[in-house]
């Protein structure tokens, strides 16, 4: 098993920062990737980003150049840098991680940091 605690969440005026993290613990594989996803209110969950155990990254297109991942494996622990926020922005954030082990994959979950961007 695998437990994610996400911290970082809270409220920010429109264009302000804040730095998601997401420790994990627990069966961690070699091949892994971690990242985050979101949930806005009355819409369905959407990707955000993601990291490779090797540091390769993925990014939801509108949110490139905004929004920055990264990760310390040492710590086992994923980072969203969030800049320029907008009210858009507004939703519950969730850590994610997948466990890769012969061409199958193992999702765990956080448990959500709300992320409150006010106008």
């Amino acid at each position: 098993q695998v437990q994610l605690v996400e911290s970082g969440g809270g409220l920010v005026q429109a264009g302000g920062s804040l730095r998601l993290s997401c420790a994990a613990s627990g069966s961690i594989f070699s091949i892994n990737t971690m990242g985050w996803y979101r949930q806005a209110p009355g819409k369905q969950r959407e990707l955000v980003a993601t990291i490779t155990n090797r540091g390769n990254t993925d990014y939801s297109d509108p949110l490139k150049g905004r929004f920055t991942i990264s990760r310390d494996n040492a710590k086992n622990t994923v980072y969203l840098q969030m800049n320029s926020l907008k009210p858009e922005d507004t939703a519950v954030y969730y850590c994610n991680l997948r466990n890769w082990r012969g061409g199958i994959y193992y999702d765990y979950w956080g448990q959500g940091t709300q992320v409150i961007v006010s106008s």
